[in-house]
């Protein structure tokens, strides 16, 4: 039998919506009962069923612990076969003071309110297992944090521990009743996915009160039902460097040696209009360094927005081209790249998006998720929290972030199952990669291990899976290729999902050599595989091409300003930069 989430509903809960919502997006079904449907259920006695997880207002609560009496049936199942509670406060102030004096057993328990903006919060790093990756971190206040906070403040109580802390209070923590885990959220509301951001970026910082304690809870309850990953990928990447022994403030001998002494990896999104500029000694390198090294693909010419047109013929041709100039260089110098898109300046397009689909690429990825089209003007913060985006043509855009987006940002994408992807440019190396390597041994340092690889095989290892039977699983895969593995020590089948809106466009599936047959529905398609204990197997879908005119050759104008832009560029990067970083190393000592 699988689990469900019981949500008790009662006159003036107005979050019950939101919790659906991502109760959903985790995969967990869920049941909507009021007060008097739980006690009668609980009067029942279902010796096999899986214990009950509650979810539901303070009011609502308060409500149900008034209810039985100490010798009735229904308080008998609260010790028997609940097996815990998820509690917010829902903008009821009074109902969640009375609320934490009766869990606490504290009649001195208040609630204090704070403004979102002027307080730190600090994740425990004493329940590693509930807090997973966000544990032990401290939040920076956000000045983007609209409103204000509760917390609870109480004196040391036994059996209660503060989760999520604000000075001497807590905006959740976990107080045993009755023998039952209580999870009390403080927090006014629960986060809505179906808001929208208009930047394209969920950050962590401003939504902790109302987004951080029903996930980590519905991870923690409900682990074996909800969509999960099975581990937790990072790579860092450059953009523009040439393959030269130095390029700009990038010494390529110096990062290696960081990479194996602080365990981590690089990909640099190449250039490829420099396919034929890349160094020996550098190639040689990247050759006998494939577990820390690898290439993705940067554009085409990296000129402004070449991925931002509306013209099919065009980017369809730019994205061709990129592949070709990728394999010239790889022929040239036996680097293999990832078939992996990194848009310059983030710029990219719908048609762009189509494009790439139909030309061999594995994935885009990106900071920005917001096309340049008029009518993509906003992302879903459920768009934003998925493993990937998958908005444009069902053709993902895995997001990254800057390290200045703190340690935090990455914690949690890892806690949703997304990968860590980090993005610098050649002027974050400018102290020797102190910076880097500082920001580098945090993210090793969270409680979820990271396993650094190449970005193709990152987004390959990108996706989410559930066991629904035993011996069964279910898996969403996102890019156009996927890397699976049977860990377990029986047979498996796998049954596997890709969201795709016109199935008429695949050309066939395989895993490994074999060819594979797929059903479609209406928004996806579905296929399955059976792997033995301890077999792999690469899922590669392949789309028909483009319907549109043949190759078309730059105008010698066009071609001449690349040239120039390029080089320029460099001109940049390896004088004016380095000599600006050196100046202000000079007068900062």
């Amino acid at each position: 039998m699988r689990e469900e989430a019981l949500l008790l509903t009662s006159a003036g809960s107005v979050d019950t919506a939101n919790l659906t919502k991502v109760l959903r997006f985790f995969g967990v079904p869920c049941r909507h009962v009021t007060i008097e449907e739980f006690l009668s259920c609980a009067s029942e006695n279902h010796p096999n069923a899986p214990k009950t997880k509650l979810l539901c207002s303070a009011s609502a609560f308060l409500q149900l612990i008034a209810g039985p009496d100490e010798s009735s049936a229904a308080n008998r199942h609260w010790q028997k076969h609940l097996h815990s509670v998820f509690v917010y406060g829902a903008n009821d102030a009074d109902a969640l003071k009375r609320l934490a004096r009766i869990l606490a057993r504290d009649d001195e328990a208040g609630i204090e309110v704070v403004k979102q903006c002027d307080r730190d919060l600090v994740v425990s790093d004493q329940m590693d297992e509930f807090c997973s990756a966000m544990a032990g971190l401290r939040i920076p206040a956000s000045s983007k944090a609209n409103g204000s906070i509760c917390s609870v403040t109480t004196t040391a109580t036994p059996g209660a521990t503060s989760i999520v802390s604000a000075g001497s209070g807590a905006i959740f923590l976990k107080v045993d009743y009755e023998n039952v885990p209580v999870f009390l959220s403080a927090s006014s509301s629960i986060i809505d996915l179906d808001a929208t951001l208009a930047a394209g970026i969920f950050d962590i910082r401003d939504y902790v009160s109302s987004a951080l304690p029903i996930v980590l809870y519905i991870k923690w309850a409900f682990v074996g039902t909800c969509w999960s990953s099975t581990e937790a990928n990072a790579c860092l990447i450059i953009d523009d460097p040439l393959l030269k022994p130095t390029h700009g403030l990038v010494d390529f001998r110096e990062l290696l040696s960081l990479m194996k002494s602080h365990r981590f990896s690089t990909n640099i999104a190449f250039i490829p209009w420099n396919w034929r500029r890349s160094s020996s000694e550098i190639v040689r390198l990247f050759r006998e360094n494939p577990e820390n090294y690898s290439i993705s693909v940067h554009g085409c010419d990296h000129t402004r927005a070449e991925f931002g047109g509306s013209d099919r013929q065009r980017v369809y041709w730019k994205a061709k081209q990129a592949l070709e100039r990728m394999n010239r260089h790889e022929s040239k110098t036996g680097i293999r790249h990832d078939r992996v898109m990194v848009f310059p300046q983030g710029v990219f397009s719908q048609e762009a998006m189509r494009a790439l689909k139909h030309t061999d690429f594995v994935a885009a990825v990106n900071n920005d998720t917001i096309s340049v089209d008029p009518h993509f003007s906003s992302m879903t913060i459920s768009d934003l929290w998925d493993v990937a985006v998958m908005s444009y043509d069902n053709f993902p855009i895995f997001t990254r972030r800057y390290p200045w987006e703190g340690v935090e940002n990455f914690a949690f994408d890892i806690l949703l199952g997304k990968p860590a992807i980090i993005v610098i440019h050649r002027d974050y190396c400018s102290d020797h990669c102190r910076r880097l390597i500082n920001f580098v041994e945090r993210l090793n340092a969270l409680k979820r291990p990271l396993k650094w690889r190449s970005l193709g095989e990152v987004v390959r290892r990108s996706f989410r899976q559930r066991e629904i039977a035993p011996g069964m699983v279910e898996v969403e895969m996102y890019g156009t290729e996927m890397r699976i593995e049977n860990r377990s020590e029986r047979r498996k089948r796998y049954l596997l999902r890709r969201r795709e809106s016109v199935p008429s466009g695949i050309k066939e599936i395989r895993a490994g050599s074999a060819k594979v047959d797929f059903h479609s529905t209406e928004d996806c398609v579905g296929f399955e595989v059976d792997l033995d204990p301890g077999e792999k197997t690469l899922i590669n879908i392949r789309f028909h091409d483009l319907a549109v005119a043949a190759r078309r050759n730059d105008k010698f104008s066009y071609r001449a300003s690349t040239m120039l832009r390029r080089y320029l560029c460099e001109v940049r990067d390896n004088y004016i930069t380095t000599t600006k970083s050196r100046l202000a190393d000079f007068v900062s000592r």
